[in-house]
């Protein structure tokens, strides 16, 4: 059974929405590390960054309509490199504009 472990969700001074979810559920091949998570970067009603391990897909990153492997370490560093993700998404949208 999972079990919601961290939620945060804000919105930016520009209307974007930045929303973490961990669960702890039981290990399986599906979630070796016995961790569940959404990490989503929302600009404009539309995805733009999400990192996610979906049943059957494994770690992975959706970057603007792209997804890319991504290698889990830890919960920690999978916010850290969120992060570091959301000021790149940030410097491309309002920097190009």
């Amino acid at each position: 059974m999972a079990k919601l472990i961290y939620h945060e969700k804000w919105v930016t001074k520009e209307g974007d929405i930045i929303e973490i979810k961990i669960w702890k559920v039981p290990k399986s091949k599906d979630f070796p590390e016995g961790v569940k998570y959404s990490l989503v970067y929302v600009h404009k009603n539309e995805r733009v960054l999400c990192y996610d391990n979906e049943k059957g897909k494994g770690h992975h990153k959706h970057y603007f309509g792209k997804e890319i492997p991504i290698k889990f370490e830890s919960v920690k560093k999978l916010i850290l490199d969120f992060y570091e993700d959301v000021k790149e998404v940030r410097r491309t949208i309002y920097e190009e504009n």
